[in-house]
């Protein structure tokens, strides 16, 4: 019998926006099944893994690879049910809007003189190209990092290393010491790289306030002839 995350995975492969995704190595070489299975296991277990199953590739179903002009890392997933829904920051759950999140939305506002947005849901901003992708797909319930070392991170680094080769303007937009690795990723002569620490209030450094990252990015959109992003919500 197929569990409910293998299926999910079936469902992506078969998903016509999934095609430039699908032909990574992690997707091809049996990396994705074998985490599947494995998460599987742990729900006939009594797990709970979050998000719901049918949502753990919903940033890639989201921005297809050949749509993708802006990249954002996040970690993994919210480990409260209900709150995360498969994107990078994005929030759908019914309590106040996560630190981070409310730190992300506020720089928004500052920086492009609009107002603060009240929802976390950041889907709008994926169906413009804007690819919202965690470096861990899957967390399990009250447990935030369960699933950081479980191989979901081969994925993130290869939509990172596929979007800086096969796409001809890709702002990439890195915060924090775990995104910013990444960095080495990308051809720096043909992609902007903005790179500042994380919004969470546990950086000390407080250096993601006052970045301006999205002014930033439209601005390069436009210069490479791109349509900018509407960045409100």
């Amino acid at each position: 019998m197929t569990g409910p995350v293998a299926a999910a995975l079936a469902a992506f492969r078969d998903d016509p926006a999934a095609a430039g995704w699908r032909a990574l190595p992690f997707f091809a070489d049996g990396a994705a099944d074998a985490i599947a299975q494995g998460l599987d296991r742990r729900i006939a277990a009594g797990a709970e893994v979050l998000p719901p199953a049918p949502a753990i590739f919903s940033a890639l179903r989201l921005t297809p690879l050949e749509t993708v002009r802006v990249v954002i890392l996040g970690q993994d997933p919210y480990p409260t049910p209900g709150d995360a829904h498969g994107l990078a920051f994005s929030y759908v759950g019914r309590r106040r809007l996560p630190a981070s999140l409310k730190t992300i939305l506020a720089e928004m506002a500052d920086d492009l003189g609009c107002p603060a947005p009240t929802s976390g849901d950041l889907t709008h901003w994926a169906r413009q190209g804007v690819l919202l992708l965690n470096t861990a797909l899957t967390v399990e319930a009250g447990a935030a990092g369960a699933h950081l070392r479980l191989g979901w991170s081969a994925l993130a680094d290869e939509a990172v290393a596929a979007c800086s080769a096969q796409r001809p303007a890709v702002a990439f937009l890195l915060w924090g010491a775990a995104a910013r690795r990444r960095g080495v990723l990308v051809d720096r002569d043909k992609h902007l790289l903005l790179e500042c620490g994380h919004p969470s209030p546990l950086n000390r450094l407080a250096d993601f306030r006052g970045s301006r990252p999205f002014s930033q990015v439209n601005a390069w959109l436009a210069k490479q002839g791109e349509a900018p992003i509407d960045w409100r919500l």
